[in-house]
């Protein structure tokens, strides 16, 4: 066989095996009434970037955050967000031949305003940040996706220098480690980032390091967290400075070794930066700004793991909260709150770049975009 005649099955495969996978968009909002979609389900087109409604999901009080199970099966909400003397994680059963998700079970979220949850990679166990009521929570998942009582409440209380914002702990957020052995948890409130062990082999599996957190420049307020794909670099996102912290990590240690500003010369105050990902190959990483600048930053990723400013798109919209990048790479989908509308872009794998693809769809309160590749 030729190297060229090679080349072309190689390519043929490739392309048959993109046809036969779907990836699916899944959206939260701030409906605010049962008897309005919380939850739709997107597909996107994989050639085009196009979304095509799939299904929806009513009867259910503000989704604002979504995360999906390994498998694909479970979809897992935070409910009853900013809902007076409640909040709530749910679970729903995803089957994409019957055009169907179907809600489980709730539980109480272990404090108001739940705005994140995080899965473990078995599948076994949700971890989730209620915001006002500043707690990390864990719950067993049955193998039918049925979410059990909760086991742990870790709860907070202390505050920072800005007082308007910082009068008290406001965990933002909650995120696995690589191996899923540490999670990690930016508390905007208390300008921390609270570490704990986690042994999925015990009926209580999260455990406060020594030190419990690594603090955060005083004011910053830290709200979400990522890790790079080769598990050696954590960045989090900073919501009242507007900047980006890198960390070098290993082993359950974060050791901060840059620290960038998110936001362009333009803007001088009141950033409200967002949610940040890293692409897919670790060489681009991008940040939400909120705020008067609704852009999604875009930064290089140094061999050390430091970053450079590529940067700045318009997201064609005010208040993109969350963002998500789908498992090829190629697109960048974003959720502006405000605007109520979600906006497809086409990222551009050697510069970083993004392009919008003309497709735009209304969502009122859009809360949250997860994309999941299912074959």
């Amino acid at each position: 066989m030729t190297k060229t005649f090679l080349i072309r099955i190689f390519t043929l495969f490739i392309s048959l095996n993109l046809y036969s996978q779907k990836n699916y968009v899944f959206v939260g909002s701030y409906n605010s009434d049962k008897n309005k979609a919380g939850i739709y389900v997107f597909e996107l087109d994989a050639c085009t970037g196009n979304l095509k409604e799939f299904t929806t999901v009513k009867n259910i009080i503000n989704p604002s955050y979504l995360t999906v199970s390994p498998s694909g099966k479970y979809v897992f909400a935070c409910t009853e967000t900013k809902t007076p003397n409640a909040g709530s994680v749910s679970s729903f059963e995803f089957k994409p031949q019957n055009k169907t998700l179907t809600f489980i079970n709730s539980q109480r979220s272990g404090g108001e305003n739940p705005v994140y949850l995080s899965v473990h990679k078995n599948g076994k166990w949700l971890v989730n940040a209620n915001y006002t009521e500043a707690s990390v929570s864990i719950f067993p998942i049955a193998a039918n996706g049925i979410i059990n009582s909760i086991t742990q409440v870790f709860s907070y209380s202390e505050g920072s220098i800005n007082k308007e914002r910082q009068e008290r702990s406001h965990t933002h957020s909650v995120v696995f480690s690589p191996n899923c052995d540490f999670v990690f948890s930016p508390d905007l409130g208390a300008d921390k980032i609270r570490c704990f062990q986690f042994d999925s082999l015990q009926k209580k599996p999260l455990l406060e390091m020594e030190p419990s957190f690594i603090r955060s420049t005083l004011g910053s307020g830290p709200r979400h967290f990522a890790f790079h794909p080769n598990g050696k670099f954590a960045y989090c996102i900073e919501e009242i400075a507007g900047a980006v912290s890198v960390y070098k990590y290993n082993e359950g240690q974060l050791e901060n070794i840059q620290r960038i500003e998110a936001h362009s010369d333009v803007f001088k105050e009141g950033f409200g930066s967002g949610d940040i990902h890293l692409s897919p190959d670790g060489l681009f990483l991008y940040v939400s700004n909120r705020g008067e600048e609704n852009n999604i930053a875009i930064f290089s990723v140094r061999k050390d793991g430091t970053l450079k400013t590529i940067g700045y798109q318009s997201t064609f919209g005010k208040t993109p909260r969350i963002f998500a990048i789908d498992g090829t790479g190629k697109f960048l989908v974003v959720a502006n709150q405000s605007t109520g509308n979600i906006v497809v872009f086409k990222r551009d794998s050697i510069t970083g770049l993004l392009k919008k693809t003309g497709n735009k769809v209304k969502v009122a309160n859009v809360s949250c975009v997860q994309i999941k590749e299912y074959l």
